[in-house]
């Protein structure tokens, strides 16, 4: 009888590859840290013998979740400038802040904090924009939550870096770090158009190819920032990245919340995907994701949570819901955004817009066993009629039980497996009252 490492039984298992389906007491077969079968239990049971074995009758299991934007740290900043203009709220409160206290040691323990919270919450894999990226990936290893950490740059000097040239060299520095571990990728991060040059940007364009990692930046963010562009240099933001080469299947543009029809069709004709982030868009009021738009024009659109400091959580079954609610206020379409096409956004388009969905993003023979299990069986949801559409529109965090990532179980029954929580907790505390003290 062949051999497995674990056997997951479980009520439903939801693939998300094909689309819509939902496979009924079924079960999930793991070796060696990948998926090698799905089959239904009694079948799975006969054929294969496991060492470890896990029956959830009340269960749906689906991919882990796929944070695609976030900054990972800046959970150490949750709440601290609240109901504010993002150009307020950014240069007047986060930037000072960040100018005093981020540190490597704040960024390490603002990066366990996010990875406690997201593996919690169901997310298996974040896409980070921050300094240090090299504790936040150090951190994620020890975590066990995948990250694609950025090689962050911004036109004025940080602690991280001082100019383009050495944002550039210690992001390299950081890639060829990580460029063989199994659960850290790295990606270029340029911040946004307004705080970055022609000439890095250009260079970034250059290096992406180079080095075969993707690009990840904050675009449209606001109608003024597309204004004060047009001021500044006589084009829209997403034509001036156009011009210097960096609009391509390479790129994760974060929030897009300004964009005209034709600039839809440049953004389908390129390939390039889009990260909405709806709930830090409306805590910020920074304006509407066109998202139904997107969809309509076969655009791959992903799913972020922004960083703790804008949203004010890294809750991706809450960014699900929000996501699929305000597309269709805004398209006037209750049919825009349905349950599945949301589910896909936080999954595979997520590992797609990163350049990873051929190891994750979805339930499939072969890809790497990143699993959640989805606690379907209290009075709150009740009755089940269709999973998909209870998880997305009924969903709570707290119903996530057991994490996987690569087959290795980081949260076993509500419990992490990889941090301590409670000195977690303590670091936190010390943390807001060192901030808070000022």
């Amino acid at each position: 009888m062949p051999q497995a490492d674990q056997l997951i039984h479980a009520r439903w298992i939801i693939p998300v590859e094909p689309a819509r389906e939902v496979l009924t007491d079924h079960s999930l077969v793991i070796r060696e840290g990948r998926i090698v079968a799905i089959l239904p239990t009694l079948m799975a049971k006969r054929d294969f013998t496991a060492p470890a074995e896990v029956t959830l009758p009340q269960h749906a299991l689906l991919p882990g979740l796929v944070n695609a934007h976030c900054h990972a740290a800046m959970s150490l900043l949750r709440g601290i400038a609240d109901d504010l203009p993002l150009k307020t709220w950014l240069e007047e409160h986060i930037w000072p802040a960040e100018a005093r206290w981020a540190d490597r040691e704040f960024v390490r323990d603002g990066s366990r904090l996010a990875a406690a919270e997201m593996l919690r919450g169901g997310t298996t894999c974040f896409n980070d924009m921050y300094f240090f990226p090299d504790e936040t990936a150090a951190a994620a290893a020890e975590a066990g939550i995948r990250a694609v950490v950025g090689m962050i740059v911004i036109g004025f000097p940080t602690a991280w870096a001082r100019s383009t040239r050495e944002y550039l060299a210690n992001g390299q520095a950081v890639h060829d770090r990580y460029r063989s571990h199994p659960l850290i990728k790295t990606t270029f991060a340029p911040h946004a158009p307004y705080t970055v040059d022609d000439a890095a940007l250009a260079e970034i364009a250059t290096l992406a190819e180079e080095l075969d990692v993707p690009i990840h930046m904050h675009i449209h963010e606001t109608a003024h920032e597309v204004a004060e562009a047009l001021a500044a240099h006589g084009e829209r933001p997403l034509a001036r990245l156009d011009r210097l080469g960096l609009l391509s299947h390479r790129m994760a543009a974060v929030h897009m919340t300004q964009l005209t029809d034709p600039e839809i069709a440049r953004i389908a004709e390129t390939g390039l995907s889009v990260v909405h982030c709806p709930e830090s868009n409306l805590k910020l009021a920074s304006g509407f994701c066109p998202l139904g738009r997107l969809l309509a024009a076969g655009i791959n659109c992903a799913l972020g949570t922004d960083g703790a400091a804008s949203n004010n959580d890294l809750d991706m079954l809450g960014e699900m819901r929000t996501a699929a609610l305000l597309a269709k206020a805004v398209a006037s379409d209750p049919c825009a955004a349905p349950a599945h096409e949301v589910l896909k956004m936080a999954t595979l388009n997520g590992a797609r817009a990163l350049g990873l969905d051929a190891d994750i993003g979805s339930l499939t023979a072969g890809k790497s066993a990143d699993i959640v299990a989805f606690n379907l069986g209290d009075l709150r949801a009740q009755p089940v009629y269709d999973p998909i559409s209870q998880i997305v529109y009924a969903g709570h965090r707290d119903q996530v039980t057991d994490v996987w990532v690569a087959g290795r179980r980081v949260v076993r029954e509500g419990v992490l497996q990889t941090i301590n929580e409670y000195e977690l907790g303590e670091t936190a505390q010390r943390w807001r009252d060192k901030i808070a003290g000022g």
